[in-house]
């Protein structure tokens, strides 16, 4: 939100306040806490007729540190709050010298200098300036509306750029936008955002997590030009600076308070394939997508029924159309015979044709408006409520209904949709309808993914999520939405996954081809290339169905490569997959993660690295031309064995079957020998794939997971100039090693 008219004037009705100059200051051991005017104060009168901020710093973890601005203390407060793990409050250390005082947590540092005017001043352990909450920097805003906001203003240095903020399809680099976080169906086109994160991160080497579940209003740089500001219409607002040093420290700490991703079975990272949304199907139709599917060589791993599995105008009644599918055990376990998991399509809504809507609006399990009656709209469906899941019973009572179908074979859920909630109403736990808006999605999602590991067991949950908050990394995998079936959407859809990559988030997928709208022939077969170097991959439309023949012989080729690629590549994808759960580093990793000295890599956006050592960049245009930046050293092409050496933009020329897919210098890829199912044996013919590049004598440790992400085999390949040789250490089992060449992958 925007308070100033340029740089010397206030907007009409808008008044600041800013904190000037600290009046007292309450050290303790671990913590402090500094009261500061909003004015200069030159006599006793001065402390008359005006506002004093309270300003707590503290250490909820190690390398990092939380500011709580407060003006009136005395606003009750109704949650819900995210979960941060804050066990490591007590981790920082208080310094007073004269009147500096400094709190430290691992590499950072947080001053405040009594002498001066207000700063706090925030540093990496070396002394190094990150950012800083300055002249006005703190403070809180009236309005002519009587709305109280409270706003910070942390400084961009020259040059620094700013990630993240969720699943933004806007530009990937945020300087210069104004963000609001707030849930919002706006497909990939708008600035709205289905998954809202209030975490940004900075160029510079450190993060910032506004620890407020509401609507954050976020102008970076695109008022005071060198701030990031952030407000809340709230009388506290409370923000976390997470320190680095790299970008991938920045997001193991920040995961580490708001939660680590889930590890996905191995599973569920081979091809998806579903039934489109508004496209007409039953078993018949289903069996000859299977069919062709086998029949034309593309391996399929989840076959997943979207809405119409239920009967219309009732969605959600949890229960199969009779007319469609009159024999769902039966169908289920004609395809679980034939080695697909089923994923099936769910939302949080209870039409009021639903036999479900009576019974929970008897038990009180739908949100209700502040005069007791059931909130309802007709958007989506007839009538609609919504399941009140701040209500303990109401949750078990959703899981009640999903249950049956597990027991039926289902695998998997896709919790579709979760950003529409209202505001004007009353929740079963008494929490603030603005602070709900968003949270939502976090207990929705919470909600199926608990069911999942109940009954599944842990390691075996997934959901296909597409609504997120803060903290909703945990659960696993979430989907860009609804997009068109262009080129541009394409990288519209690139953007939101990489920004949302950068808040937090290791696995991500996208509707391959495009969602809305029928796909040329060109999109959707570029698309399947991109698609099947993601996280996750899943075939889906709107109203037309995304089989691969129906767009040409060339797709169903570039289908059928790779997602035999994929397959083989697993061994590697999923010890990436391991370390994403591990420490919050993503899966698809903007290239700035991997070579942050790189300035070139900051503002790209084209392309991505899969894991640390693969990098790929879509083709996003007619006729195969692509532009694609390489780092510094001896790159491979995968796919041809071609070595081209960086830093430098290259322009290619590929064939449909081709995009640029890049190893990187020295890398050592573990290939399985199986590449018809993502969840094989993977030592069995294991091939270590030795790469050039790097530097003549060097060993590479490379850990080959199990099913679970634990390593199953570490081995050694050490470089020589005479050829790779390799040890196998804790282990004797088969595997090959291989210099990538002429030919490439299969050369």
């Amino acid at each position: 939100m925007k308070f100033t008219d340029g740089f010397w004037l206030m907007r009409e009705g808008v008044h600041a306040s800013y904190a000037t100059e600290v009046r007292d200051l309450r050290p303790e051991a671990d913590r402090f806490t500094a009261y500061a005017s909003v004015k200069r104060v030159e006599t006793r009168g001065d402390t008359l007729n005006s506002a004093l901020l309270t300003v707590e710093c503290h250490a909820p973890a190690e390398g990092v540190i939380g500011v709580r601005v407060t003006h009136h203390a005395g606003r009750v407060h109704r949650g819900p709050d995210f979960e941060l793990d804050d066990s490591g409050t007590g981790t920082g250390t208080v310094h007073v010298a004269g009147p500096v005082v400094e709190l430290a947590s691992g590499p950072l540092r947080l001053r405040l200098d009594r002498s001066a005017p207000w700063t706090l001043e925030f540093r990496d352990a070396d002394g190094r300036p990150l950012t800083e909450a300055g002249r006005k920097g703190t403070a809180f805003v009236t309005t002519a509306d009587g709305a109280h906001h409270t706003a910070v203003q942390l400084a961009i240095g020259v040059g620094e750029q700013i990630y993240g903020l969720g699943e933004r399809f806007t530009p990937f680099v945020k300087n210069g936008q104004s963000v609001d976080i707030w849930q919002a169906d706006g497909g990939t086109s708008s600035e709205q955002a289905y998954k809202n994160i209030p975490f940004y991160l900075s160029s510079r080497g450190y993060g910032v997590f506004v620890n407020h579940p509401g609507r954050v209003s976020f102008e970076v740089g695109s008022e005071a030009v060198g701030q990031v500001q952030f407000s809340v219409e709230d009388q506290t607002l409370e923000y976390l600076v997470v320190a680095g040093p790299t970008p991938k420290d920045v997001l193991a700490r920040y995961t580490a308070l708001t939660g680590r991703p889930a590890l996905p079975p191995p599973w569920s990272f081979g091809l998806w394939l579903t039934t489109s949304f508004t496209t007409r199907y039953d078993e018949a139709t289903v069996t000859s997508f299977v069919d062709g599917m086998a029949e034309r060589d593309i391996p399929l791993s989840v076959f997943h029924f979207d809405c119409f599995w239920m009967r219309e105008y009732q969605w959600s009644d949890f229960r199969w159309d009779p007319e469609t599918f009159p024999d769902p055990e039966g169908m289920l376990a004609r395809l679980k015979a034939r080695g697909l998991r089923v994923g099936m399509w769910i939302n949080p809504y209870i039409a009021q044709k639903s036999p479900l809507f009576d019974e929970g609006v008897a038990c009180g399990y739908l949100l209700r408006r502040p005069n007791g009656d059931v909130w309802q709209w007709d958007l989506w469906q007839p009538g609609m409520a919504l399941v009140d899941f701040t209500n303990p019973e109401a949750r078990t009572w959703f899981q009640d209904r999903l249950r049956p179908l597990l027991a039926q074979g289902v695998d998997c859920f896709k919790t579709d949709f979760g950003e529409r909630v209202p505001t004007d109403v009353v929740w079963h736990d008494g929490s603030d309808p603005e602070r709900m808006h968003n949270y939502y999605a976090q207990l929705y999602n919470r909600t199926v993914f608990d069911l999942l590991e109940k009954e599944r067991g842990t390691g075996e949950a997934v959901l296909f999520a597409r609504s997120a908050t803060a903290g909703g990394q945990q659960f696993p995998v979430h989907w860009g939405g609804d997009c068109w079936a262009s080129f541009e959407a394409m990288a519209e859809s690139l953007r939101g996954g990489l920004s949302l990559s950068l808040s937090g988030f290791g696995f991500w997928s996208h509707d391959i081809g495009g969602f809305e709208g029928t796909p040329e022939p060109e999109v959707f077969t570029r698309w399947l290339a991109f698609g099947l170097l993601s996280s996750h991959s899943r075939l889906h439309g709107s109203d037309s169905y995304r089989v691969p023949w129906e767009f040409g012989e060339e797709a169903v080729e570039v289908a059928r490569r790779f997602t035999r690629l994929k397959h083989r590549l697993m061994p590697y994808l999923y010890g990436v997959a391991a370390e994403a759960h591990g420490t919050g580093v993503p899966v698809m990793r903007p290239m700035l993660l991997e070579f942050p000295e790189d300035p070139a890599c900051r503002t790209l956006d084209r392309q991505y690295m899969l894991g640390p050592d693969l990098l790929v960049a879509p083709v996003l245009t007619r006729g195969g031309e692509v532009e694609v930046y390489l780092p510094a050293g001896e790159w491979t092409h995968l796919l041809t064995g071609e070595t081209v050496t960086g830093p430098g933009w290259r322009r290619e020329t590929h064939a449909l079957d081709s995009l640029p897919l890049y190893v990187r210098p020295g890398a050592v890829l573990p290939l399985g020998a199986d590449d018809s199912r993502p969840d094989g044996e993977w030592l069995d013919g294991l091939t270590l794939l030795v790469t050039p590049g790097g530097p003549d004598e060097a060993t590479v440790t490379v850990a080959v997971p199990d099913h679970r992400g634990a390593p199953a085999a570490v081995y050694e390949v050490t470089r020589a100039r005479e050829g790779p040789r390799a040890t196998v250490t804790g282990t004797e089992l088969p595997y090959a090693v291989r210099v990538l060449g002429t030919g490439g992958i299969d050369g």
